[in-house]
């Protein structure tokens, strides 16, 4: 059972609340480079382990200074993630480009910083060709439709959009061979959220006989396999976290079997995971505002779905704790809300909390993934600030908080006063 705890004291936040209204996001440096050692501790067996950091999961450039200081790339889908990537400093091999649908001038920036370009399409060879030509490494994405299963968040990988078909997969790498390509990669990723260690292990097999076909058939050989991401976290109190030694220890086994066994040559092997580096190391801190009953008990919050909308979208589990109150009887029952005017603006339902009182302070735990970065301005909401805590235990503000004219920046205004109806 994982114990569900925020770095802060009541008092604490609450003298940084002085400085920094809620609601906003709090990080935990510390606790990110020790988990982002353990992660990469786990595969110290492969001389050319890698990971790329997910940046969709919290992309904050100085999240990501953090994780490169500890040898981490980045994974990008998009033109500003490669922007980010960038800014930061990482630049060709430290830089994985993975996206679906790509526009043009993706593919283009991709190129010009030198990143790893994996193809999501059959049809993307000629397309990346046409825009930005054939670089000398590319990576192609699997799809193994029924022969592996996905999960809630993603689906099952016959209906995902992501990623080539068998058959597509030896066409597109002979085709890339005879276009002159001379390096190669291999990925896959057909799960989110995953807490059976044995996942990432058979995603590693399937790869692993993957590459021995395909270098067999098409006379090529592959540099790297990128096993995804997708490592879950134990948003439950009762779930328990992968064991990155056991994912480790299992890759390192089918290694030896599959690809120095058979004389493959030296195979490097990467990762992209982001929720489970950051993700349990973030925390929404927000305030009751009001409190309601009618025909249940709802406790509402300065934060809304605009902040965290995991739960109003996947119908996600997030711990909640009340700063002081953490040993009391958790015997009132709620449902905890934002003020968005959507019924699944809920950050909990039937919640058993502490008593709450107008104006506590509420923390939201493992928000430290895909909470903030999937923020929206829907109903005028503004997306709230990011914090660090730092390793000497000081405070940092890593991005602000939205202001009224940062949601209005885009209308033109003076236009407005000219337009007639």
């Amino acid at each position: 059972m994982s114990e569900k705890k925020c770095p802060l004291n009541r008092d604490q936040l609450e003298a940084l609340i002085k400085k920094y209204p809620t609601p906003f996001h709090l990080y935990d440096e510390a606790a990110i480079r020790a988990n982002a050692r353990a992660l990469k501790a786990a595969f110290a067996w492969n001389l050319g382990f890698k990971e790329y950091f997910a940046v969709k999961a919290t992309p904050n450039p100085y999240l990501m200074k953090v994780l490169k200081a500890e040898g981490f790339g980045a994974d990008c889908s998009s033109l500003p993630e490669l922007m980010l990537a960038e800014s930061v400093g990482l630049s060709g091999k430290e830089i994985i480009f993975t996206s679906n649908d790509t526009p043009a001038d993706e593919y283009v920036k991709a190129a010009k910083l030198g990143a790893i370009i994996n193809l999501d399409d059959i049809t993307h060879i000629d397309f990346l060709e046409q825009c930005a030509g054939l670089p000398e490494m590319v990576c192609c994405r699997y799809n193994p439709g029924p022969l592996k299963g996905g999960n809630a968040i993603i689906g099952h990988p016959e209906e995902a959009k992501y990623g080539f078909t068998r058959p597509q997969l030896f066409e597109g790498y002979r085709i890339l061979r005879d276009k002159g390509v001379k390096r190669f990669g291999l990925h896959t990723m057909v799960a989110s959220n995953e807490l059976d260690a044995n996942y990432f292990i058979e995603t590693a097999h399937i790869l692993f006989d993957l590459v021995g076909e395909l270098s067999a058939e098409l006379g090529i050989q592959f540099e790297f396999v990128n096993i995804g991401g997708g490592i879950g976290i134990p948003y439950k109190p009762e779930h328990k976290a992968v064991d990155l030694k056991v994912v480790g220890e299992g890759v390192r086994k089918l290694y030896k079997e599959k690809i120095e066994k058979a004389g493959l040559g030296r195979l490097d092997v990467r990762l992209e995971c982001g929720r489970m580096v950051t993700g349990p190391y973030g925390w929404l801190v927000s305030r009751v505002l009001h409190k309601k009953n009618t025909y249940k008990q709802y406790v509402g919050l300065d934060a809304c779905m605009a902040n965290l909308m995991r739960p109003a979208l996947y119908g996600a589990y997030h711990h909640i704790t009340v700063p002081g109150k953490e040993t009391l009887p958790h015997d009132f029952v709620c449902d905890v809300t934002g003020s968005l005017c959507e019924n699944n603006d809920k950050f909990a339902i039937n919640r058993a909390l502490p008593p709450v009182e107008i104006g506590d302070l509420v923390v939201i735990h493992d928000a430290g993934a895909h909470g903030h970065a999937m923020g929206f301005n829907y109903n005028g909401k503004l997306r709230s600030a990011e914090l660090l805590l730092r390793e000497n235990g000081e405070v940092v503000q890593i991005r602000r908080a939205e202001t009224v004219q940062d949601y209005f920046a885009t209308l033109d205004f003076a236009g407005l006063n000219k337009f007639k109806v």
